[in-house]
């Protein structure tokens, strides 16, 4: 009686054939999406590669569309890098977003923490405040900020270049989102082993918010160095020209396409090698968030 009380009230199971062709049935055909993939892949991928062989076909060969390069050499990002100015650009875009990115994010962090973790009167009105600044477009700023940079001697300077973006508003509000995640015991724990503010902020603070210094690091090295309409008002020489204003100033002089492309080739590495530097902070970052309980 018991054995058929059990077999009665046992859940009837569905045949393994059925239950794998249901499940089949719930996820996406692999094969199409994985063609999908390879077909955006290719968009995506596709004008790099036409630059790459583009800089590196023989200046008066037939090259893409028209036809395929039969060889394909260096002398195109030889002779550009012994172009003129260029090397001068080259160092000069360099400069102008290593320095801003580095001190953006010390600024920033320091800012963020205290308006994470400090209470002193008016934090509210501070914190709105910067972030109100996202809203102002920076076209409506940019005759104001000539203007001032143009009274102090700035014009045709690096620091006239750099010394206006080293406020970023963005940076600071991400960084104090971010500090704000941190569990107050260890900063209790700090105050209890007799840290200051500097030594927490050094020791716990830094370590512990690398993922989102490295994704900004990023973002902000891109914007820099891709920045087009700043440099060209303030870099109004041809030394002061970073290396998208000269690439610019390329277009309109009688520079082959080839030559183009290698200018366009060795502007993006940088990029590239930023990239590749720090994207395994972010994917650590990522990683210690999904199994922090």
């Amino acid at each position: 009686m018991t054995q058929t009380l059990q077999a009665a009230t046992r859940p009837a199971r569905r045949p393994a054939a059925k239950v794998r062709r249901a499940a089949a049935g719930r996820r996406p055909p692999r094969a199409g999406l994985m063609t999908l993939l390879c077909v955006a892949s290719l968009f995506t991928v596709a004008p790099l590669i036409a630059v790459v062989i583009l800089a590196l076909s023989p200046q008066d060969a037939p090259t893409i569309p028209n036809a395929w390069p039969r060889e394909l050499t260096f002398d195109n990002l030889v002779r550009i890098l012994r172009l003129g100015s260029f090397p001068r650009w080259l160092l000069n875009s360099f400069c102008y977003s290593a320095i801003s990115v580095v001190v953006i994010l010390f600024t920033s962090s320091m800012a963020a923490y205290a308006l994470a973790r400090k209470r002193f009167p008016g934090r509210n009105v501070v914190l709105w405040s910067i972030v109100a600044t996202l809203m102002v477009p920076v076209q409506t700023t940019l005759i104001p900020t000539f203007v001032l940079v143009a009274h102090v001697g700035g014009v045709n300077t690096l620091w006239g270049l750099i010394l206006p973006t080293l406020a970023n508003a963005q940076a600071v509000f991400l960084i104090r989102q971010f500090i704000r995640e941190l569990p107050n015991e260890l900063f209790d724990a700090a105050r209890v082993d007799g840290a200051g503010e500097w030594r927490t902020f050094v020791s716990i603070v830094l370590p512990l918010i690398r993922p989102v210094i490295a994704t900004l690091a990023i973002f902000l090295f891109l914007w820099h160095w891709n920045d087009l309409l700043w440099p060209l008002v303030v870099g109004q020489s041809d030394s002061a020209r970073t290396l998208t204003v000269g690439l610019a100033s390329l277009n309109t002089e009688t520079v082959s396409t080839s030559n183009l492309m290698a200018a366009a080739l060795i502007s993006f590495l940088p990029c590239l090698l930023i990239f590749v530097i720090l994207q395994r902070h972010i994917v650590a970052g990522i990683a210690a968030t999904g199994v922090k309980g």
